[in-house]
């Protein structure tokens, strides 16, 4: 299913990208962040599993479990603290 991927703050500067179309074949979060890190580069690098990345799901918050839709949007950002 095509989704459109967007990346915020330090993980738009590392990939180089803010919005792109993909392909996924994965039906959930967890399978989507599986396919990116496959990519390698910084993919990989910002997305690895034992980083902490938020993600949110037509701009809802989600989790690895959250099931996808055809033409949803997925974003990827780092943690946010405030003060």
């Amino acid at each position: 299913m095509k989704i459109q991927v967007r990346y915020f703050a330090s993980l738009r500067e590392s990939i180089g990208v803010g919005l792109e179309a993909f392909e996924t074949l994965g039906p959930d979060v967890a399978n989507l962040r599986l396919q990116l890190i496959a990519r390698g580069g910084a993919h990989a690098e910002c997305l690895a599993l034992g980083r902490p990345v938020r993600v949110a799901v037509n701009q809802v918050m989600a989790d690895d479990a959250t099931l996808l839709s055809g033409d949803c949007e997925v974003a990827f950002f780092p943690p946010v603290t405030g003060g």
